[in-house]
């Protein structure tokens, strides 16, 4: 385990149902539920920061790329949404990757090929189908009942362990 001031640290606040406060290293917020759910929307929940940690570290990824390639790229951003059919299906993450439209389409095929290879799409890789395309638009935000919320309701419910490879 890494010392206490390299961890990230997270603790109920005692407000609302669901409200956490987390801390990494000097940096701090909260994580929380949508109100629709009993929360108080104070901060993202587990699963927006799942598809924050995959979104940004791609796109460090891709731009760390293209910075050594030399390529000239504007703009770059992405969004994720994220899915599972079922509460013992896989997750699914589809990630939008938009990059500068002068890129050729050789050095966008790369740069997905690269998007592909983040370290944090690797980890989620084993567990979770992960979609990546590239393109010029948001992905619209999910309107659905949030499913970090539905699966922890679902597990709260069951007698049956818990298996560390679910």
């Amino acid at each position: 385990m890494r010392k206490d001031e390299e961890a990230v640290f997270v603790e109920e606040t005692g407000v609302g149902s669901f409200q956490v406060s987390v801390r990494t290293g000097e940096t701090a917020f909260f994580a929380d539920e949508p109100i629709s759910v009993g929360g108080l929307s104070s901060g993202p929940d587990p699963f927006e920061l799942v598809g924050a940690a995959l979104a940004s570290c791609t796109v460090m990824t891709v731009r760390l790329y293209a910075r050594r390639k030399g390529w000239p790229m504007r703009r770059l951003s992405a969004s994720v949404r994220h899915s599972r059919a079922s509460a013992s299906g896989r997750d699914r993450f589809d990630l939008l990757l938009r990059l500068d439209p002068e890129l050729d389409a050789d050095q966008q095929a790369r740069l997905l090929d690269i998007a592909n290879r983040c370290p944090v799409h690797r980890l989620l890789a084993a567990s979770s189908d992960i979609v990546i395309e590239t393109g010029y638009s948001d992905l619209p935000r999910p309107v659905s009942a949030p499913l970090h919320a539905r699966a922890a309701e679902t597990l709260c419910r069951s007698d049956e362990p818990v298996s560390k490879a679910a």
